[in-house]
């Protein structure tokens, strides 16, 4: 991951309740296992384990 850093990404993520989810994300940085960033779909900054995220790609830019 360290090699999005300051990128926009597209992520999917197994949160804390064991949903899937698909994130809009700008990412930080990253530290000992997190992944700071600022998410797009909640628009708002989130931490996320590394350990959690399953699947990463360049996002698309929306119109």
């Amino acid at each position: 991951m360290q090699k999005h850093v300051g990128r926009m990404v597209e992520m999917v993520y197994l949160d804390r309740n064991g949903k899937i989810t698909q994130r809009r994300i700008r990412v930080m940085g990253v530290k000992d296992g997190k992944l700071k960033a600022f998410c797009y779909d909640h628009r708002a900054p989130r931490i996320f384990n590394e350990e959690n995220i399953l699947a990463v790609q360049p996002a698309v830019k929306r119109a």
